[in-house]
């Protein structure tokens, strides 16, 4: 019965072990070390429950093509001042340019 018991623990942990694996938000990089896909893991984090995961709009409008829209400078100004129904601030740092880019980059 102990033997049972103990190879129970030993199976959950390693399973949850193997589970709990992968980068935090505050890595900013996939493993490649890509800015863009640190910008899409900033905007799945920080922007898609508004604006949708494929930037298709959903309370927020689409962005599939902000960029032939606004420069890199206006989006930037846009995520740090809001406009509309979108709060100010809701990125911060570093993450505007990053998100200012990859957006801009929507064309």
């Amino acid at each position: 019965m102990k033997g049972k018991l103990i190879g129970l623990f030993v199976g959950a942990s390693l399973v949850l072990a193997a589970c709990s694996g992968g980068n935090s938000a505050s890595d900013n990089k996939d493993n490649s070390g890509s800015t863009a896909s640190a910008a899409e893991q900033i905007f799945q984090q920080s922007c898609a429950s508004c604006h949708g995961q494929n930037l298709e709009g959903k309370v927020g409008p689409n962005l599939q093509k902000v960029g032939s829209k606004y420069s890199k400078d206006e989006i930037k100004q846009i995520i740090e001042k809001g406009r509309g129904g979108m709060p100010a601030g809701v990125i911060q740092g570093d993450d505007v340019d990053k998100v200012a880019e990859w957006l801009a980059s929507k064309k």
